[in-house]
């Protein structure tokens, strides 16, 4: 056990080395304009505001008082016509103490001038961070703390590793199941400590995961999935990323989208075949995967529908499309497109490797342990 323990710790330093080294240098063909810059600003006051007509249509405008929080001219108090050079919707109407958005933008002929782009939310975000934070470890104690740790290693492998190394033209298959291995690794080991049942459980989850894999890549093959179904991966086709495989990028998407809950259902039944075992030790391989399996089925019958409603909570515009029906296209039609169909095979191949992971886990727990091999 110790072996093993001191391996995966050699896996984890290993995987910190390979990532702090492996953030490829791209080639940075837009270049952001120097004369534009984002600026952080208060609301102070409505000067004035009303509608005004643009192309036959009634838009809202404001002449607004704010004042710059950051920058050169931080403090001072400038006023912005707010839907006049640019129209605006009613949801982007401003209030007195709001936080907004402003881009300054600097000409040599005509000087500054400023524009409201958006509302300011990261103050917003960065506080449900820190809630998120504080309820994890109030509840969680160190396992949460070590947990918290896990997601944010685990942000940092997506967003210095896979999609570095995807832009970068790299197989996004083979990227994303490197950097979900080491995800998995990552997060076992810190919220639930070096011990045999994360051991196990890390196992478990590396079978699951490759059997997700080889579950989405044969139904994405054989529902002609080419991975262009979305808009934004349409823009990326036509952008400056040309290189990317997009088929790879959906899988590799497939893959990402698993582990949170199948690193959960992983541990919950490796945990339970290990106190089966506790409370009996003379049980036979055969009663003890069964036993195992009886409390499993309780975790399929919950896990059913947890991916499938994850994805369709995600997707629920594209419910309204069907219910809507713009196009009046047969409703056999539109479930044939490929974008319905990208997210069809997403969920459920998603589902099948969660499924599957609780006999794997429950048969290679018992396994090991009646073969003492985790003793």
């Amino acid at each position: 056990m110790e072996k093993i323990v001191k391996l995966f710790s050699a896996i984890l330093v290993s995987a910190l080395l390979f990532l702090s080294l492996a953030n490829p240098s791209l080639a940075q063909d837009t270049i952001e304009a120097p004369q534009e810059e984002f600026i952080k600003a208060k609301v102070l006051s409505i000067i004035d505001q009303g509608e005004r007509g643009v192309a036959g249509i009634s838009r809202p405008f404001q002449i607004v008082q704010v004042e710059l929080l950051e920058g050169p001219e931080k403090n001072s108090e400038i006023q912005i016509e707010h839907g006049v050079k640019l129209t605006i919707t009613s949801n982007q109407i401003v209030n007195p103490n709001d936080y907004v958005l402003v881009l300054k933008s600097t000409d040599s002929e005509s000087g500054s001038s400023y524009q409201i782009v958006d509302k300011y939310r990261l103050d917003t975000v960065l506080g449900l961070f820190v809630f998120f934070f504080i309820l994890v470890s109030l509840f969680g104690r160190w396992r949460g703390v070590g947990s918290f740790l896990g997601l944010i290693i685990s942000l940092v492998i997506i967003l210095k590793f896979i999609v570095p190394q995807i832009l970068a033209g790299h197989d996004p298959i083979v990227i994303s199941l490197i950097g979900a291995m080491f995800i998995v690794v990552c997060n076992l080991y810190l919220a639930h400590g070096f011990n045999r049942r994360t051991t196990l459980a890390l196992m478990a989850t590396f079978l699951s995961l490759g059997l997700t894999m080889l579950v989405s890549y044969l139904f994405a093959d054989l529902a002609y999935l080419s991975g262009l179904g979305s808009d934004e991966a349409y823009s990326l086709r036509f952008g400056q990323s040309g290189g990317i495989n997009f088929k790879g990028l959906l899988l590799g998407g497939m893959i990402i989208g698993t582990l949170g809950i199948l690193d959960d259902v992983t541990t919950t039944q490796t945990a339970a075949v290990l106190e089966i075992h506790q409370a009996n030790s003379a049980l036979h391989l055969k009663d003890l995967i069964r036993r195992g399996m009886n409390i499993g089925r309780e975790h399929i019958y919950s896990l059913v529908n947890t991916l499938v409603l994850a994805y369709a909570g995600a997707s629920l515009p594209i419910f309204l499309i069907i219910i809507l029906n713009p196009t009046s296209q047969p409703m056999w039609v539109m479930l044939n497109s490929e974008y319905i169909t990208e997210e069809i095979v997403r969920s459920l191949a998603g589902s099948i490797g969660l499924l599957m992971a609780v006999p794997i886990s429950t048969i290679l727990t018992a396994y090991m342990i009646k073969r003492r091999k985790f003793l």
